[in-house]
């Protein structure tokens, strides 16, 4: 298992220093400690980031954005495919129907309409195979990427345990350019466009996990394109006789990227964890062998899987109605066997690589040393976790000073206390202010 070391995710949360205003909500929130605050506003850590968002639900001032591919790219291709997620379809009310949505789509520019989980069934292949191979327990879904990267960064012991199958994503965009080259397309004329309810998938497709390029060309804003569908329904006359293409769409399907959609596939002990804190809870008693043997473990970091991302406009409890609504009146899975021939030949993930942020030093003697500095600043330090250093709390502000990113001047009762005995100035003691919170 290989460790990197100075190698950047690509990232789909930005901040916007004009907009920021310092208030230590997203630096609090983080669950990789990702975030400081320097001179005011929020810095991003690129190497411990794993774009979950929650950072984006808290800001106050809406300074951190999700950047995504400009729509207009789909008309660089001939065909035009868009891979719909199931939470696009549960964000509108029942009345509507799917097929209205897919002629939306088909005025908004794109030629072929197909919804990802169509493929669940090649997934669950490619996890039974994992299985017979003797996959270490518990084995670990590898469908939500701010998971995958969460395990990289904090939990890199447990990266063997994550199912190298690809995602339905993968397996979907892979499966219809098969499709569209054997009806006569070249590889350049097929544009697959993915409708992301997440930055971290926007990510994923940026940077996949294993380094390989990905299948998908570009990614689009859920939100954004649920306005500009809900525009088109309301302004154009739509057509309900709109061929779905849903040969392969089961009721299993419709129901996997919400919380229990794996886990209802999984007949030894499963376990679904949704919350990205949640899930970093549990991977770190897990890491310290606090809990009993589990065989499979579904992971989300959005509350009710997909239906609670960050860029769905929609309530994620009224679209898990609807999703169970839909799912009901769709055959299962084992109705569905026939179309597994046409399973991609690619779908595993390549070599996961172990990215720990917690590592003080790939020198042993070094890495000793710092820790035994890091348990003398705690000794120092209060252990209020008040951010007023511009780090999210006392652990993580020891770590930044051996590693030589912060000093021990920048603790608020450190330097009064500095004050006191003379040791720095009230001049010098405001400059230190205001590297970390700025001069306003």
């Amino acid at each position: 298992m290989a460790e990197v070391k100075d190698t950047y995710f690509h990232h789909a949360l930005k901040v916007i220093d004009d907009a920021c205003i310092g208030c230590t909500h997203c630096m609090t929130v983080c669950p990789t400690q990702a975030i400081r605050v320097k001179n005011g506003k929020a810095r991003i850590n690129d190497n411990r980031c794993i774009d979950c968002g929650e950072c984006y639900n808290a800001c106050p001032v809406n300074a951190i954005i999700v950047e995504q591919d400009d729509f207009a790219i789909i008309n660089n291709f001939k065909a035009r495919v868009v891979l719909v997620p199931g939470v696009l379809i549960g964000q509108f009310p029942s009345k509507i129907p799917t097929a209205d949505i897919y002629h939306a789509l088909k005025n908004l520019g794109f030629t072929h309409i197909f919804e990802v989980e169509n493929t669940i069934g090649f997934v669950l292949e490619g996890y039974e195979e994992e299985k017979q191979n003797g996959l270490k327990k518990p084995m670990i879904s590898s469908f939500c990427p701010a998971v995958i990267r969460l395990i990289q960064v904090r939990f890199p012991s447990l990266v063997p345990n994550i199912i190298r199958i690809k995602p339905p994503i993968d397996m979907s965009a892979h499966y219809y350019r098969r499709k569209l080259q054997a009806e006569g397309y070249a590889d350049d004329e097929i544009g697959i466009f993915y409708v992301t309810p997440c930055a971290a998938k926007i990510a994923s497709v940026k940077s996949p996990v294993d380094s390989e390029q990905s299948p998908v060309t570009g990614v689009i804003n859920m939100k954004f394109l649920f306005n500009r569908i809900h525009k088109e329904l309301h302004q154009h006359t739509t057509d309900s006789s709109e061929n779905l293409n849903q040969d392969m769409l089961s009721s299993e399907g419709i129901l996997w990227s919400l919380t229990h959609g794996e886990t209802m596939h999984s007949k030894g002990r499963a376990l679904a964890i949704d919350g990205i804190h949640n899930v970093s809870d549990f991977l770190e008693k897990l890491e310290n062998d606090e809990y009993e043997s589990f065989d499979f473990l579904e992971l989300r970091a959005c509350d009710q899987g997909c239906a609670g991302g960050i860029l769905i406009s929609g309530n994620r409890f009224l679209t898990v109605e609807r999703l169970r609504k839909r799912a009901a009146k769709y055959p299962d899975l084992e109705h569905k066997k026939l179309y597994l021939q046409n399973a991609p030949d690619n779908n595993r993930i390549g070599e996961i690589t172990a990215r720990p942020i917690e590592n003080l030093d790939d020198n042993v003697e070094q890495a000793i040393f710092k820790m035994s500095q890091k348990q003398k600043l705690m000794a120092l330090l209060p252990n209020l976790d008040c951010a007023a250093c511009g780090a999210p709390d006392c652990q993580t502000f020891a770590n930044d000073i051996v590693q030589g990113q912060a000093s021990l001047s920048s603790c608020v009762f450190i330097r009064e206390q500095m004050l006191a005995k003379g040791e720095i100035s009230s001049e010098e003691a405001g400059k230190i202010t205001n590297m970390i919170w700025g001069e306003r």
